[in-house]
């Protein structure tokens, strides 16, 4: 499962040249979202309101938030090289498995 915001990050920092996908990124989205079992979950209005509201202390960055939020509202672990994510993860705040 994948926020529904992540495939915007995903091409903000392949754009901004902090990611390397080998190929364009709406091809590497397409491809990443057909993938069996994939799950893109909406933000929905729980999650958008979570997300200003997360507690302890959280980076400002509203992408991040949001996939934060959805990870809390799903309980499922989030699985990221964002060390601001981790940093929470440790905090207790949310589940966060380092990808690197």
């Amino acid at each position: 499962m994948i926020s529904a915001i992540t495939p915007w990050e995903i091409a903000m920092l392949a754009e901004k040249g902090r990611i390397a996908l080998g190929e364009d990124v709406g091809r590497w989205l397409d491809t990443a979202l057909a993938l069996p079992g994939l799950q893109l979950a909406p933000i929905e209005p729980s999650i958008a309101v979570d997300s200003v509201r997360l507690p302890g202390a959280f980076q400002a960055d509203p992408a991040d938030r949001i996939i934060v939020a959805t990870a809390r509202f799903h309980r499922v672990p989030l699985l990221t090289a964002d060390r601001a994510i981790l940093d929470y993860g440790e905090r207790g705040h949310v589940e966060a498995l380092s990808a690197d």
